[in-house]
């Protein structure tokens, strides 16, 4: 007799998706220093790499626009099975490919790495954990998914010049396709039924059309849902912007790293890039476990002020690292970064997760565009400004603008928390209400 699928056993099964998922994450991982290697080593060309990740930024940001698209038509375990099935496969092809066809298979990877991966996070957030896992555990779940991806991260950076130097590029090729098929099976396990949804969230739905249709007419109905709702949505509007320029921030101390760390120490370069990204991502766990543990009453803060001071907070960190500070100051701010950007991917997420179900896959699809194209375009940016300026230049413009408009969002934010009606306040505890009150 199966097992009924009871709200315990919902969490369990979860627990092994995100196993599934981090193993797969670390996979990935790997093969970004694996895969970019290879193709410098295929091509002898620094442009054929450039050229590798502008295409998978690419596809990424396709992939955002069609994630709600798909997801609408199949179901999310459907579409999680299946696209750890293709990266798998596609890896598989790369293995077996003539030297001929090693080249254009490669970029091949490079697409379907971009879209796979980016729809893969979709569904999970939009429909997997909401559907997994009651409202009041959210927090809880999310905080699991990035403790489990940053844990892999560090692994996987950390052991990728290991694997391809004592075993070579195709063994590190076969090990990323087995993590990708042993996702696969962990995604299997799911339930198919949906979750219900609540009173809260059909009248939230209601409200949501008949302010969209009131706002715009009836030519706005043709538009995606995700900018219906967006164009509406002040608050909403600016956090995904905002989202945005986070990303942009990132390509800048990404793409300042390596040559910070040069300047630092000659001789040996890669020390302070790896010693920043796994203190980074030890501050970014640590913070997951106090998240996990936070009492329901304090969960509140999670939500879009959350957002924005974590947001002001780490850009801030990103900054002061490339200021030249002593080894253990850099050390406690690269810590704070970690734990910074752990606490504003759980209530960006948590946030979106609390949107009407019918908005929500188009929301997070559009905000995955937004962040890969805000990534994309900073990588080309930044690459440009570091041949003139200093990396704590750089960083300092990349970052500081995404403080700005953080200051603007936890404005408005406590604005419009300021003049809500008491009623609303008193239905606003809580995440779900929160976002529900604020878009």
């Amino acid at each position: 007799m199966p097992e009924p699928v009871t709200a315990s056993v919902r969490e369990r099964r979860y627990r092994v998706l995100v196993a599934g998922y981090a193993l797969s994450s670390y996979g990935s991982y790997l093969n970004v220093v694996a895969l970019n290697l290879y193709v410098y080593a295929v091509t002898d060309r620094a442009l054929a790499v450039g050229a590798f990740m502008a295409v998978r930024l690419a596809a990424g940001i396709v992939a955002g626009l069609l994630a709600a698209p798909i997801l609408a038509r199949w179901s999310a375990r459907s579409v999680m099975f299946w696209v750890n099935v293709v990266q798998a496969a596609v890896l598989a092809v790369l293995v077996a490919a003539p030297d001929t066809l090693r080249t254009p298979v490669l970029f091949v990877v490079s697409a379907v790495g971009g879209i796979t991966g980016t729809v893969f996070l979709v569904a999970l957030r939009s429909s997997v954990i909401p559907e997994m896992v009651a409202e009041e555990r959210r927090t809880w779940a999310n905080s699991l998914m990035v403790s489990g991806r940053s844990l892999a991260m560090v692994a996987g950076f950390a052991s990728a010049g290991v694997v391809v130097s004592l075993l070579g590029y195709t063994a590190a090729f076969l090990l990323d396709m087995a993590t990708f098929l042993v996702c696969a099976v962990a995604v299997a396990q799911l339930p198919v039924t949906r979750r219900q949804k609540s009173d809260a969230e059909e009248e939230a739905e209601d409200a949501a059309e008949t302010a969209s249709a009131a706002g715009a007419g009836k030519k706005r109905r043709r538009l995606p849902a995700a900018v219906v709702v967006l164009a509406g949505a002040p608050v909403l509007g600016l956090m995904v912007l905002l989202r945005g320029v986070d990303a942009l921030g990132s390509s800048s101390h990404n793409a300042a790293l390596p040559v910070y760390s040069t300047e630092l120490d000659t001789d040996s370069p890669a020390t302070f890039v790896s010693v920043f990204w796994c203190v980074w991502a030890f501050g970014n766990i640590v913070a997951q476990q106090v998240i996990q543990r936070l009492p329901r009453r304090s969960e509140q803060a999670l939500g879009a002020l959350g957002f924005g001071l974590g947001t002001i907070v780490m850009s801030g960190a990103f900054i002061l690292a490339f200021a030249g500070l002593p080894w253990t100051a850099t050390v406690l701010i690269a810590l704070v970064a970690g734990a910074a950007d752990g606490l504003t991917e759980v209530s960006y997420t948590q946030h979106l997760q609390a949107l009407p179900e019918r908005l929500r896959t188009p929301a997070f699809g559009l905000s995955a565009t937004v962040e890969s194209f805000g990534f994309g375009a900073g990588m080309i940016a930044v690459g440009a400004a570091l041949d003139v300026f200093s990396p704590l230049s750089v960083v300092a413009v990349a970052h500081g603008v995404a403080i700005v408009i953080a200051v603007l969002f936890v404005a408005l934010v406590l604005r419009r928390r300021s003049t809500a009606p008491a009623d609303t306040e008193a239905e606003g505890k809580g995440t779900g209400a929160e976002a529900r009150a604020e878009v």
